[in-house]
């Protein structure tokens, strides 16, 4: 077990800023979820282009973050950090001016690029930062920008909307704080690489570090449930509020803090509480954190498929057991993310978590939004026509999202037997890194 002298000596002012900067990088790609419905009314658009926004900055994300993460495990961290920040804030500032729907696709293809060099140099840093033991409770910090930038955005953007009575406005004001931000990580101390390893790391960055990182069976399998589970995530981010504003009648305001309360304040006990408890876990079995992360997603799909069930009178129910499923699924992150690092050697660790990134981005994130918009589009369809109607309306349009989201439980299910399928080979590929390091130190 690592002493606490391989921590580096400003980690937890790094990690604090990490945060802060992940805190913002939700807020800013979530504006769009919320105010989905007036964007939908002002261009006349359909489920599919709604889900097309999402996804063509999901691809954008995912497509630049491959050489953005092979620079990251060669230059400067935080020089990648603090202008991939003051990018993607000025881009969310132009989102503002959008003209027309293929005018406002652009731009956040725009923020897509400046995001994708974050996350990888991110998650690089804290493995330097912090021995393996502290990681989880790291990652969760880390992590806790996303529900918190979720609920200030639910909780904030709705009012924005009706305070300056245009959705354009929350884009300025989210721009200004992401552009101050970024200064201050040009001025961070940058720990060397491996600098939290028990042992000495070689300073040459290896060979073909793309094949490297694929030839780990537990990658494999944790691309696998990174690419179901940003499905489900990004699904339910996209298409929540609209849910809740035409299935059950709620205004933009209602709907955007119930949706906060769902997707955010969970969050905060997910991700603070699960990765506590996953160190803990990992401290007496090697492959206990992953077991308990599988376990948690297998009750998460059961109770998000219990709320989906509910009749639309039933609305407390389906907040309620949508948000014990969204909290547990959130130790996803807490016990994943630790894995790729106790898997993958320190000079490669932000190409592996480019690559898997851009998997779970490319097929998961951007497929989800943009699937269930079709799926949703064809049910409202298919409800018309089971009327004997023809004339489309919102109650049908209703209908077709609602039932368009039982794709969600489905998807979270096969995350959970993706994650047990990575806890079978993860303490081999664990020890096999150990092993790797040693012989090149």
């Amino acid at each position: 077990m690592e002493s606490n002298s391989n921590q580096a000596k400003h980690a937890w002012r790094i990690l604090i800023l990490l945060f802060l900067a992940n805190l913002l990088n939700f807020f800013d790609r979530t504006i769009p979820a919320i105010i989905i419905e007036p964007i939908r009314h002002e261009w006349d658009l359909s489920d599919l282009q709604l889900g097309i926004v999402g996804s063509a900055f999901t691809v954008i994300y995912a497509i630049a973050g491959l050489p953005l993460g092979r620079l990251a495990d060669s230059w400067s961290r935080k020089k990648i950090i603090g202008w991939g920040l003051a990018i993607w804030s000025a881009f969310t500032a132009l989102n503002g001016y959008a003209w027309n729907y293929l005018s406002f696709v652009s731009v956040r293809m725009g923020v897509g690029i400046g995001e994708a060099s974050y996350a990888p140099a991110a998650n690089s840093l804290i493995g330097d930062l912090f021995p393996s033991h502290k990681r989880a409770r790291a990652v969760g910090i880390f992590m806790l920008g996303l529900p918190l930038g979720l609920v200030l955005a639910f909780f904030t953007v709705g009012a924005m909307v009706k305070s300056f009575g245009t959705w354009r406005a929350p884009f300025f004001i989210a721009a200004l704080p992401g552009i101050i931000l970024s200064i201050f990580f040009f001025f961070i101390r940058e720990p060397e690489r491996g600098a939290a390893e028990s042992i000495q790391i070689s300073k040459v960055t290896p060979a073909q570090p793309i094949r490297k990182v694929l030839r780990i069976p537990t990658m494999w399998w944790i691309i696998l449930s990174g690419l179901t589970f940003n499905f489900a995530a990004y699904a339910v981010n996209s298409f929540l509020v609209s849910l809740l504003q035409r299935y059950y009648h709620f205004t933009l305001v209602k709907a955007a803090i119930t949706t906060g309360f769902i997707v955010g304040i969970t969050g905060l006990i997910g991700l603070t509480v699960g990765g506590l408890i996953a160190d803990k876990i990992h401290q007496r079995s090697e492959r206990g954190r992953l077991l308990f992360g599988a376990f948690n997603l297998l009750v998460s799909g059961v109770l998000i498929l219990l709320a989906l069930l509910q009749s639309q009178e039933m609305v407390l129910f389906f907040s309620i057991l949508l948000g014990f499923g969204w909290l547990l699924s959130y130790n996803y992150y807490t016990c994943v993310y630790p894995a790729i690092q106790d898997v993958i050697e320190p000079r490669l660790r932000a190409t592996a978590m480019a690559i898997y990134f851009a998997a779970m981005y490319l097929l998961g994130g951007a497929a989800g939004p943009a699937v269930v918009g079709w799926f949703s589009d064809y049910l409202t369809r298919s409800a018309m026509l089971r009327s004997g109607s023809s004339e489309m309306t919102e109650q049908f349009k209703a209908i077709g999202l609602h039932d368009s989201l039982y794709l969600i439980p489905v998807t979270v299910l096969l995350t959970s037997l993706f994650v047990f399928l990575a806890s079978k080979s993860f303490a081999k590929d664990a020890s096999e890194m150990k092993r790797s390091l040693e012989r090149k130190a």
